[in-house]
């Protein structure tokens, strides 16, 4: 089954080009603030896209979908699986998805480090096979532009416990791309870079 992954599309997700695939996730950010007119737009594009399954998660930037869950909920076309500390299953492959993420207290679906954050990590699965993040763990792929590690502690804690074949997230542009750890491919999936704009793209591979 071939996915591709996108993140951090910030509202310019028609300048994407999207390879062919099966499923595709979006790991967060594809709103700029609070835009409304961006998420329809957003919601317009992605439901429009020619895979049989899209998936969707929250990032700090989607404060539509954090502070008015059920109108969210509500505008969400019906080919569009949004998760929230929730998952679903495809031809056996076990998925999790959070929008949480660190630091950004205030912003969407922001947490303290700590307690806070391990609450939510917590509700995965052990038996989760894709996870979907909007925060990088702590130390993979989390580095900004000043290369300081801006990952979450408690979730690189949690994949102790898991036994995930894929991690996907974004949230930190300057260390886009993918690392391989055990069996465990990680992706960070941001296709913005902070000082070019949206130039990184989508990243495609087969589970």
């Amino acid at each position: 089954m071939q996915f591709v992954a996108i993140s951090d599309t910030h509202g310019l997700h028609r300048k994407l080009k999207i390879p062919e695939g099966d499923v595709i996730i979006h790991a967060g950010d594809f709103c700029a603030f609070e835009n409304e007119e961006l998420m329809h737009d957003f919601f317009d594009w992605y439901q429009d896209l020619d895979f049989d399954t899209k998936i969707l998660i929250g990032g700090n930037h989607d404060f539509f979908a954090a502070k008015q869950s059920r109108k969210f909920q509500q505008l969400l076309p019906k080919n569009i699986t949004y998760l929230n500390d929730s998952g679903m299953t495809i031809d056996g492959i076990n998925i999790w998805g959070s929008p949480v993420q660190p630091d950004l207290v205030g912003w969407a679906f922001g947490k303290r480090r700590g307690l806070e954050m391990k609450a939510h990590w917590d509700l995965i699965p052990k038996d989760t096979d894709l996870l979907i993040t909007h925060t990088p763990p702590f130390g993979i792929l989390d580095k900004s532009s000043s290369r300081r590690a801006l990952g979450c502690e408690e979730l690189k804690k949690k994949l102790d416990y898991l036994d995930l074949q894929v991690h996907i997230f974004g949230h930190i542009h300057a260390s886009y791309g993918e690392q391989l750890i055990g069996k465990t491919k990680y992706i960070n999936a941001s296709n913005m870079d902070s000082k070019k704009g949206l130039v990184n793209p989508p990243i495609a591979f087969d589970l």
